[in-house]
């Protein structure tokens, strides 16, 4: 395994994190924990959950994930050596089930709730899932705005109540995810003005693809020094290329939720065979070369992988030997420019 040091800290973390939202709907826990033993066994010690998981979210399973992992850390008595990372929910009806209130509202109460769940006095990274402001994520490729958005800047009053929470003792750092360029600055700024604490990472989307990040984010993560934590490095189990070959297990993630379509229109699918035939070209297989490919990218903190068996969790694992070529890099970037981020 490779290491790396989580931005403006000393917590040294995988350059592989343990994706876990697929335990307690796709994965029981008896097979989540065989997940974290076995990736626990192979250097892995940054786990990443959520409340709101596992996915698709429910009330009926809402936390169940988190439920998984606090009572495979009370087993095993590991957790002084893995790093949690959660987050709250944002707002929406998709979430009403969690809460109705803002983050303002509601961050004491989640971090409380996950410490519960996880069976622990702390939490190592705790990040805001999604902005509460209405803007372009998951997959909505451009940006609309809305003049009568009933938002209102809230960023000061967000740090304030994270702050409170560090201070308590209940979480160590704090992140963004599924955030754009304007809020990532306007929480550094605000942290730089009134000395509030810093968002050290970002968990955005980020595959062969989906490279949107490399637009104005890189540029951040990179001056900045806020790092990404990539997730979906396999688009959904796309970059496996199981879908495309026909060998995808009926619990696979596209099967039994057929309507989690952000990686399967037809310019992804081209692309995706266009990888496909790259990778094997060079005796590799997609999903070595895809998250090879994440894991060298300089703008990188942690690689955020996901697995509904051990022997996928090996594939994924092990991808963290694989160096790419310059040779096979510019190919890439090659299929890239023909055919650019056909999933955002």
């Amino acid at each position: 395994m490779k290491y790396t040091n989580l931005p403006n800290t000393n917590i040294k973390v995988s350059k592989i994190c343990l994706g876990s939202m697929t335990w307690g709907n796709q994965n029981t826990e008896a097979e989540g924990h065989a997940q974290l033993d076995y990736a626990f066994d192979n250097g892995v010690n940054f786990i990443d959950t959520a409340e709101l998981y596992p996915v698709p979210a429910e009330a009926k399973t809402s936390g169940r994930t988190s439920e998984i992992i606090g009572t495979w850390l009370q087993k095993t008595r590991n957790r002084d050596k893995v790093i949690l990372a959660s987050k709250i929910a944002g707002g929406g009806d998709y979430t009403a089930h969690i809460r109705t209130t803002g983050f303002v509202k509601g961050i004491k109460d989640a971090v409380n709730n996950e410490l519960k769940r996880l069976q622990t006095d702390y939490i190592d990274l705790f990040q805001l899932h999604w902005p509460e402001r209405e803007t372009n994520t998951f997959g909505v490729r451009d940006y609309t705005h809305n003049p009568n958005d009933s938002w209102q800047d809230n960023f000061n009053e967000v740090l304030h109540v994270l702050d409170d929470v560090i201070k308590e003792g209940k979480i160590r750092h704090i992140g963004l995810s599924n955030e754009k360029a304007w809020g990532t600055m306007r929480y550094l700024e605000e942290s730089k003005t009134h000395n509030l604490p810093r968002m050290i990472t970002i968990q955005n989307a980020y595959s062969l693809l989906n490279r949107v990040f490399e637009g104005d984010m890189a540029e951040i993560a990179m001056r900045e020094n806020i790092k990404l934590l990539a997730y979906s490095p396999l688009a959904f189990g796309v970059l496996s290329g199981k879908y495309i070959k026909g060998i995808a297990a009926d619990n696979s993630r596209l099967k039994l939720f057929p309507r989690f379509a952000r990686y399967s229109s037809e310019q992804s699918t081209e692309a995706t065979k266009q990888y496909l035939q790259l990778a094997e070209e060079n005796n590799l297989s997609l999903t070595q070369m895809s998250l090879a490919f994440v894991n060298q990218r300089p703008f990188i903190a942690s690689n955020i992988i996901g697995a509904t068996t051990v022997e996928q969790l090996k594939e994924n694992i092990d991808s963290i030997n694989v160096e790419l070529s310059d040779e096979l890099l510019e190919k890439i970037n090659a299929i890239h420019a023909a055919i650019p981020n056909p999933a955002p």
